[in-house]
C-alpha cells in the first residue's frame, strides 16, 4: 500500500512499541562487534475489527477465535471481542475530554482461554454490533477471528463470512457493484479514541465516477459506520473497484456485497497492487466464475490468464489474457473455469508490470439456487496462516504453488469443546492446487482451526471454503489465508560510543 511518510514513521513506532525493545550492548574492547541479524519475536498486541454481521432480523452470527501456540511468546495475556461502541474495562475515560458519556463495558461476545484452542460466541438478529477485538500478550501471535452469518431468506440469503481484520489505513475492493440487484455497503470501523476521516472513491469500467458524497466521511470515535455505494453514484454498474483511503487516524473496512437473487457474501480487501497476482481456492463445483481487475498507474496492464489445476497451469480457453486501462475497471467471465477440479487462478503480466489490484466472483447452483462469494487476491502464506470456524462437514482448504514444489504442514487444533489436535504434512507440485485431505481432530466437538505453515521449496497461497446447504441453497463463503504475521524482525542494536569522537 502506498503511505505517507507520517504514516510510515508511526507505523513503524507502533511496531516496536508492540514487540518489545532490542537489546542494547557495550561493544567489546577491540570495537569489532557486529550488530547481529534480526531476531523474529512474538507480537505482543494485536487488534481485529469484525463489521457489523446483518441487516436480517433472522440472520444467525457465529464468532470464532483462535491464536496458534507460538514459540517465545509470553507466558500470560488475554484477548477479547467487545462491541465497537463499548469502553473496556480496563480504560474507564474522560467524559471531559471524550466529547461525552461512554458506555459501561458489556459482557465480552467471546474470551479465549489459552491458545491452541479455539473460543466461540454468537449473537442473532439485526442487532448486532461491530466489533473490537485486542489480544496481548501470549495471545497476540497470529491471533485469528472469523465471523460466519447464515441467512434463510432475503437479499444476500446464504452464508456470508469474514476474517475480522486489522486497522489501516488504505483498501481497494475491486468487485463492488451498484446495479439494480446489488446493495453493497462498505462497513468502516474506528477502534481509536480520536476521529477518523475517510474518503471513498469509486471506479468504473470508464474510469473514476465523479461524487463529492464520498470525500470526508467522518467515522466517529469507537463506532462503525456502513456506507451505502449506490448513494455514491447516479449511474449504475455491475462492476466497479473502491479505492478506501484514510485522511487521518485509521479504520477497519470490509465490504457487504448483497444480491437480491443470488445470495451475497462479505468482499474482503484485495492484497496491494502488485505486477502477478494469485487468487486461491475457487471450488470445483463453481457454476459461474468473473474476474474483475483494476490498475490505478499512469499505464494500462496487459495480464495473462492461468488456472492453476491439479495437473499444471492451464490457460483458459477464450480468456487468455485481459486488457485493464489505466484508472478503468476491467472484468472478463470465465463460466465454469475449473470444470469439476480445484483450481486458483494466477495473474501475470503479458509483458512489462504493471500493478493491479483483482477479485473473483465465484457462482455456485443454478437458477434460483444460486449463492455468490469473493476470492480477492491475496499473500502468499510466509510463515503462517490460521482459518477458523471449521466445522466436521463442508470445510475445504485449498493450497496452491504456482511457481515451484512446496510442502506445506497443517494442524487442525483441538476442538472448541473437546478434542485432540493433528497436524499433516502434504507436498503440492509446482504449478498447482490441491484441496487437501484434512486431518479430523481426534473426539472433535465444536469448530476447529486449520493452521497452514510452509516447510519447504516455493510461495504458496491457501483459502477455506466453508459450505453449508440451506432450503436447497447451497450457501458458501471463501476466506483467503494470507500470512498471519505473528512474528516481527526485531534487530539487535549495538552501542557504538565511536560516534561521540568524530
Amino acid at each position: 500500500m502506498k503511505r505517507t511518510t507520517l504514516s510510515l514513521i508511526a507505523g513503524t513506532a507502533a511496531l516496536a512499541a508492540v514487540t518489545g525493545f532490542a537489546a542494547l550492548e557495550t561493544p567489546d574492547a577491540s570495537g569489532t562487534t557486529t550488530a547481529e541479524a534480526a531476531a523474529q519475536l512474538p507480537v505482543e498486541r494485536t487488534s481485529l475489527l469484525c463489521p457489523a454481521p446483518s441487516l436480517s432480523d433472522i440472520a444467525e452470527t457465529s464468532y470464532t477465535s483462535f491464536t496458534p501456540v507460538t514459540k517465545g511468546a509470553a507466558s500470560d495475556g488475554k484477548a477479547q471481542l467487545q462491541a465497537a461502541t463499548e469502553e473496556s474495562a480496563d480504560n474507564t475515560g474522560d467524559a471531559k475530554k471524550g466529547g461525552g458519556t461512554k458506555k459501561k463495558a458489556a459482557k465480552p461476545v467471546l474470551t479465549p482461554k489459552e491458545p491452541g484452542t479455539p473460543a466461540a460466541g454468537d449473537t442473532s438478529g439485526a442487532d448486532a454490533t461491530a466489533l473490537v477485538g485486542t489480544a496481548e500478550g501470549k495471545f497476540a501471535p497470529g491471533w485469528t477471528v472469523q465471523e460466519t452469518t447464515a441467512i434463510a431468506a432475503g437479499t444476500g440469503r446464504g452464508l456470508q463470512g469474514v476474517t475480522c481484520t486489522a486497522p489501516d489505513t488504505e483498501f481497494w475492493f475491486p468487485g463492488v457493484g451498484t446495479d439494480a440487484d446489488r446493495t453493497d455497503y462498505v462497513h468502516l470501523t474506528n477502534p481509536d479514541d480520536g476521529a477518523a476521516v475517510v474518503d471513498l472513491d469509486l471506479y468504473g469500467k470508464d474510469g473514476a465516477i465523479k461524487s463529492t458524497v464520498g470525500e470526508g466521511i467522518t467515522v466517529p470515535p469507537h463506532s462503525s459506520k456502513p456506507v451505502l455505494l449506490s448513494t455514491l453514484a447516479d449511474e449504475r454498474q455491475a462492476d466497479l473497484t473502491l479505492h478506501v483511503t484514510v485522511r487521518s487516524g485509521r479504520v477497519g473496512a470490509a465490504v457487504q456485497a448483497l444480491d437480491a437473487k443470488n445470495g451475497g457474501d462479505w468482499l474482503a480487501a484485495s492484497a496491494d497492487p502488485a505486477g502477478t497476482l494469485v487468487l486461491p481456492g475457487i471450488p470445483k463445483d463453481a457454476t459461474s466464475v468473473r474476474l474483475i481487475a483494476f490498475t490505478s498507474a499512469d499505464s494500462d496492464a496487459d495480464l495473462k490468464i492461468r488456472l492453476a489445476s491439479p495437473s499444471g497451469l492451464i490457460t483458459p480457453a477464450g480468456s487468455e489474457t485481459l486488457h485493464v486501462k489505466s484508472g478503468m475497471t476491467a472484468a472478463v467471465d470465465l463460466g465454469e473455469v475449473t470444470r469439476g477440479e480445484a483450481g486458483s487462478l494466477v495473474l501475470s503480466p503479458t509483458d512489462r508490470s504493471v500493478p493491479v489490484v483483482a477479485v473473483l466472483r465465484v457462482t455456485r447452483g443454478k437458477g434460483d439456487s444460486q449463492e455468490t462469494a469473493f476470492i480477492p487476491a491475496t499473500a502468499p502464506v510466509d510463515a503462517r496462516a490460521t482459518a477458523v470456524g471449521n466445522s466436521a462437514k463442508g470445510t475445504t482448504l485449498s493450497v496452491t504453488a504456482p511457481t515451484a514444489a512446496a510442502q506445506v504442514k497443517v494442524t487442525a487444533s483441538a476442538g472448541s469443546e473437546g478434542g485432540t489436535a493433528v497436524t499433516k504434512t502434504y507436498p503440492i507440485k509446482a504449478g498447482t492446487t490441491q484441496d487437501l485431505d484434512i486431518p479430523a481432530p481426534a473426539g472433535l466437538k465444536g469448530t476447529y482451526a486449520l493452521t497452514v505453515e510452509p516447510v519447504s521449496g516455493g510461495p504458496v497461497y491457501a483459502s477455506r471454503t466453508l459450505t453449508a446447504t440451506q432450503s436447497g441453497i447451497p450457501g458458501f463463503t471463501v476466506q483467503t489465508l494470507p500470512d498471519d504475521r505473528g512474528t516481527v524482525a526485531v534487530p539487535e542494536a549495538d552501542q557504538d560510543l565511536s560516534v561521540l569522537q568524530k
